[in-house]
């Protein structure tokens, strides 16, 4: 389709969503029935080294929470390379080998994820992420990068009605793991990301914890110690 056609489209589907859903999510909704995929969600990441999940299909927030969590996947390799990334899930081991090995186990079926940088002018915002559980696209890759690039610049002007508090407290918690045991930011994230995979549970529920001084951490014994 060509660009006008696509807007159009778009502006159209856009009417017909619920008013009362933030802009974020109405327009991940209209991406996803445009290029009809069974879910999506729009990363932004307007900060370098900083993102968060704004809108998302809780079918496949699994797969969202996971890539938090590890640190890798399908959204980090599109936001490094600045290029789409198309990844099968039953068939992504040896490029994202731990993230394949969890996601296999939240999926029912054959999945496919495609990750598309999102743009605003000459930057990169953000990642728009379709999931698509048919086989193919039902749009060209040209179409799907435009309406990628169309929902980043919107976004841009919107980043103010978004959600950071859950990534704030990301934050909060990655300091205080950071004074706890002496570490840098990074080291102390990494620490998080590994409490995380290893319960089973997301990266927002850990930093609760943490922040709520339900687990510690010890400098002198380097390991975590519950408090009642």
């Amino acid at each position: 389709m060509s660009p006008h056609e696509l807007l159009g489209l778009l502006a159209q589907t856009l009417a017909s969503a619920d008013a009362e859903l933030p802009l974020a999510a109405r327009l991940c909704r209209a991406c996803v029935d445009i290029l009809h995929g069974q879910g999506g969600t729009l990363t932004v990441a307007a900060v370098p080294g900083d993102r968060v999940a704004v809108s998302t299909s809780s079918d496949f927030a699994a797969i969202d929470a996971l890539q938090d969590v590890l640190g890798e996947g399908p959204v980090q390799q599109a936001l490094e390379d600045d290029a789409l990334v198309v990844v099968s899930i039953e068939d992504s081991p040896n490029r994202f080998p731990v993230f394949a090995q969890e996601a296999v186990k939240t999926i029912r079926g054959p999945l496919t994820v495609y990750a598309v940088p999102m743009h605003a002018g000459v930057r990169v915002v953000g990642v728009f992420s379709l999931y698509v559980t048919a086989e193919g696209l039902a749009r060209s890759t040209e179409d799907l990068q435009f309406l990628a690039d169309a929902v980043g610049t919107s976004l841009m002007s919107d980043l103010d009605t978004l959600d950071w508090t859950q990534k704030a407290r990301v934050h909060q918690a990655t300091g205080m793991v950071t004074a706890q045991l002496h570490i840098a930011p990074d080291d102390a994230l990494a620490v998080l990301r590994a409490h995380a995979y290893a319960l089973d549970i997301d990266l927002a529920r850990v930093a609760d914890d943490v922040l709520d001084r339900r687990m510690t951490f010890s400098h002198d014994e380097n390991e975590e110690t519950e408090e009642p």
